[in-house]
């Protein structure tokens, strides 16, 4: 009972302080979005650029935000959908997602257009992160070869169309990867560890045990909290390692 309590109140806690964000509105071409930045911009400090989730800006995105500026970070929370385009429910946010990850060179015009906001706001060195979804564009903002130090890709998706050839990824790359994901192939994996060697990436792959896809999600049924912990801990040293 104690342990409810405890994580209700810290998630209420997180969830009041993410009130604190401030709104940003931009662009892409004609399509207006909406993104979130933490309270500390204007002062030169590392940036990190956070892909949310497939139904769009989530709690999960706005907390790390939150902590993030707490560890010395300037923290833009992406809006990759849109003004007018939030997914209503599940199959709304698949059917979505699934263009962006088709059009994958439209997912990385938005990941470039956030992370021209982030720098705005004055951010200089930068990592993306990004969970489900988000994970999947971390990837594509490697692929993309945008100006960023690194990328951290939590539970994404990891493949990428066969016919996609293999290019330079002169970045690090952290992949925080579920065991049990239904979703990741262990073919995708492979595939993704010969892309970034061939691609020249300073990667590593850490697999959480006794996890499903969403682990990282305190909301989520596959929440595992132990799993969720060290993968947190994972992300912040490699952005110390990273941006500091």
């Amino acid at each position: 009972m104690y342990k409810l309590l405890l994580m209700t109140a810290l998630l209420g806690g997180l969830a009041a302080s993410a009130q604190n964000l401030k709104p940003v509105s931009y662009a892409d071409g004609s399509q207006k979005l909406n993104g979130l930045v933490t309270s500390n911009t204007g002062k030169k400090l590392p940036g990190v650029l956070i892909l949310p989730a497939w139904k769009g800006i989530d709690d999960e995105a706005k907390d790390a935000a939150i902590a993030l500026e707490k560890e010395g970070y300037i923290a833009f929370v992406a809006d990759i959908y849109g003004e007018g385009n939030i997914p209503a429910d599940n199959g709304a946010a698949a059917k979505l997602s699934s263009q962006y990850k088709q059009d994958y060179k439209a997912y990385q015009q938005r990941i470039a257009a956030a992370l021209e906001q982030l720098k705005k706001a004055g951010a200089e060195k930068v990592v993306v992160i990004g969970y489900c979804f988000g994970g999947s564009g971390a990837l594509e903002a490697a692929r993309g070869q945008l100006p960023v130090k690194g990328v951290v890709s939590i539970h994404g998706g990891l493949a990428k169309a066969a016919d996609r050839p293999n290019g330079p990824l002169n970045m690090a790359m952290l992949i925080e990867n579920p065991a049990d994901d239904a979703s990741v192939k262990p073919e995708d994996l492979t595939n993704l560890v010969k892309e970034m060697n061939e691609g020249k990436a300073d990667w590593q792959i850490i697999t959480y045990a006794h996890s499903k896809h969403t682990f990282t999600n305190p909301t989520s049924p596959d929440y595992n909290e132990v799993m969720a912990k060290r993968a947190w801990q994972h992300t912040l040293m490699f952005l110390e390692e990273i941006l500091k």
